[in-house]
């Protein structure tokens, strides 16, 4: 296996960029999954990896080798795309062959190679049929096999679950984690679901228009996003932000907007300080919300509206309206409320997350 360092990557279309200054280092044998809304330039940072996008300006190496103008065939990975791409007249086994004999393999190494690679997918009774007669899991399963024989030191993986039907994905993202506990391969992921990044990365890249906003771990980039865009788009549902005023009274900071004025937690003070009287925004999950109790300090608790009610069976996602906004509330299924009615919340104060609203990065 290899790591795979990207210095300074570069890609316009015209004068447009769809990938800008992007330097990574994805570790030997690791799992990185690059994620992001459409548009975001995931696929194209892949695509110059692979060798199917030309480069503007910057440097790819995979190994210890610069491989800018090294041909794909010559650059030791292997890619699973969304549509599979399996011929429809081969079986099994001859698609997941075919590499290997463009590459005059010697036919036991073929057989042997497909045939632990067929093992190792489970899909050894299938090697005669051809993807007409697979379902949707199985031809991905093919996919993926095709890309295993090769023994590449990379595998790039390109929304590759996007076809799937939502049970099938949770299925084939378990089994994706455990093929590489196996394999110990080094492994690139692209997709725009934030759960499967969540789920399945080592680390995440966060992308949008062509840059990366942060990479981490993934509860890093849950618990301490970088930006407003970060803390939005991971995480689900997604973070609420509220806009409020920063004011002070008796020696304290509030966040303060209509129907809402809440503490600043005391080792936030100093960093928003600088803050009094401007307009900042306050970010908190869905489940850093809670019913108030008695015992809640009041400068945390808030009055709401319920608007809509979705019971999920393990929990209760409450849609609030505070004011003129509105906030998102995950509660314990035993809370007993219907829409219309006024509940209490309260803020987990250590989970209050602050931003700039000029610059959207968070106020740490």
């Amino acid at each position: 296996m290899a790591q795979v360092v990207l210095k300074d990557l570069n890609k316009k279309f015209d004068e447009v960029y769809a990938v800008k200054d992007v330097n990574l280092h994805i570790r030997d044998k690791e799992f990185m999954v690059l994620v992001g809304p459409s548009g975001c330039g995931k696929s194209t940072t892949l695509r110059m990896v692979a060798g199917l996008e030309e480069i503007t300006s910057g440097e790819v190496h995979i190994g210890e080798r610069l491989v800018n103008d090294l041909p794909p065939k010559d650059r030791d990975i292997a890619m699973v795309f969304q549509n599979y791409a399996l011929y429809p007249h081969m079986t099994v086994y001859d698609n997941m062959a075919f590499g290997l004999k463009m590459r005059k393999f010697p036919k036991p190494e073929i057989e042997t190679r497909v045939r632990e690679a067929a093992t190792l997918l489970g899909i050894q009774e299938l090697l005669k049929r051809k993807p007409r007669q697979l379902s949707g899991g199985q031809r991905q399963r093919v996919a993926v096999g095709r890309a295993i024989v090769r023994h590449p030191q990379v595998f790039l993986f390109d929304e590759p679950l996007s076809n799937l039907d939502a049970k099938l994905r949770v299925q084939m993202r378990v089994e994706l984690k455990r093929l590489h506990d196996r394999l110990e391969t080094t492994v690139i992921y692209v997709t725009h679901d934030q759960v499967e990044a969540m789920t399945l990365g080592d680390r995440v890249v966060v992308m949008k228009d062509g840059l990366v906003q942060q990479v981490g771990e993934p509860m890093e980039l849950y618990s301490k996003p970088r930006n407003k865009f970060v803390a939005g788009f991971i995480g689900s549902p997604a973070m609420n932000f509220i806009e409020t005023t920063i004011s002070d009274a008796s020696g304290a900071l509030y966040a303060e907007t209509a129907g809402l004025r809440v503490r600043v937690p005391a080792e936030r003070t100093s960093r928003l300080a600088p803050y009094k009287g401007q307009a900042v925004t306050l970010g908190i999950r869905p489940e850093d919300l809670q019913e108030a109790t008695g015992g809640d300090p009041q400068d945390l608790v808030f009055e709401a509206l319920v608007e809509v009610v979705e019971p999920l069976g393990s929990e209760i996602l409450l849609d609030t309206k505070v004011g003129t906004q509105t906030i998102v509330a995950r509660v314990d299924p035993t809370v007993s409320t219907k829409h219309h009615q006024k509940i209490r919340l309260a803020f987990v104060p250590d989970r209050i997350h602050f931003f700039d609203n000029k610059t959207e990065q968070a106020i740490a």
